[in-house]
């Protein structure tokens, strides 16, 4: 499979809510939030004494009441834990959206869930996350995300775990994420350039609305296609910060209008309104009306 650069996933994931699957209170929830995706986290949200019994709560949400209008991604253990290949079990038999992989160091991480899940899944549309998380992993951004390009390979989306990271560099942390920036933008420079999509890293202290709405607003500036989440409360600031607002919409709107002109047939560049516009921004006017036309279609939770 190769992907155009330029194309970046259909799928609205402007919030992507993370849930203990050891938690039934938070699993029957999901039904009611306003998130574009959820999370089911097998990993480090629960005590390895739990992990059988989270397995069991999948199991059974997955069966009673499917989840509608939602991406449903499951965050297993490593592979070569104990837990991962009873998580990956879990996965081929439950069906997700997505199978959400922990702490990817390199390539190599990548092709060996994509051969399996080759090997025990037959349906193309379940994906592969990744949690770019250690410092390899940053190192290795652009190779990982390379692998999305490649033949058999189900990557669709990479997403950062500033807390795992700043406990193995010793980075405090600190508003506006200073010394985090340039770490942040290797992953979202590796994603555009293979197509993928990159989810910001979750905000911990949900009761800071501000810091929560400075860092979305960061995030959404950097290029992340959304942030990951831990409390419903920060959906809506998630929804509305990295959804296009009604003067983008607008603007891309004249531009498609523009290309559209009989006058335009055959130009890369043409003048609009005083600017000059080139064919790259009617590609990306086209995909920020998408976007806009799928928030648009959303049935409300």
């Amino acid at each position: 499979m190769s992907r155009n650069p330029a194309t970046r996933s259909a799928r609205l994931r402007r919030s992507v809510l993370s849930v203990p699957a050891i938690n039934l209170r938070a699993l029957e929830k999901t039904h009611a939030v306003d998130c574009d995706a959820v999370i089911f986290d097998l990993e480090d949200s629960v005590a390895p004494e739990q992990k059988g019994q989270a397995r069991e709560n999948l199991r059974r949400f997955f069966s009673d009441r499917p989840l509608e209008n939602k991406e449903r991604i499951i965050r297993i253990n490593s592979l070569s834990s104990d837990f991962g290949p009873a998580d990956v079990e879990l996965v081929t038999a439950l069906g997700p959206d997505a199978v959400l992989l922990p702490k990817v160091d390199e390539p190599k991480d990548i092709t060996d869930i994509s051969d399996f899940l080759f090997e025990a899944v037959t349906a193309e549309d379940l994906r592969i996350w990744a949690m770019i998380e250690t410092p390899r992993g940053i190192l290795n951004a652009a190779a990982i995300a390379e692998t999305g390009r490649t033949t058999g390979s189900r990557l669709d989306c990479l997403v950062v775990g500033l807390n795992d990271l700043r406990k193995e560099t010793g980075v405090l942390a600190q508003p506006g994420r200073t010394y985090l920036v340039p770490w942040l933008m290797q992953v979202v420079l590796a994603v555009s350039a293979y197509g993928l999509d990159a989810i910001d890293s979750v905000f911990n202290d949900f009761r800071d609305e501000q810091g929560f709405d400075a860092e979305c607003l960061q995030g959404r500036a950097m290029g992340f296609a959304g942030k990951m989440l831990i409390h419903p409360t920060q959906i809506e600031v998630a929804n509305r910060h990295f959804g296009p607002d009604p003067a983008a919409i607008a603007e891309a709107e004249a531009i498609i209008s523009a290309f559209a002109d009989p006058a335009s047939d055959g130009l890369n560049v043409i003048n609009s309104g005083g600017r000059m516009i080139e064919r790259l921004h009617l590609v990306q006017a086209e995909a920020l009306v998408h976007k806009a036309r799928l928030i648009s279609a959303r049935k409300p939770a």
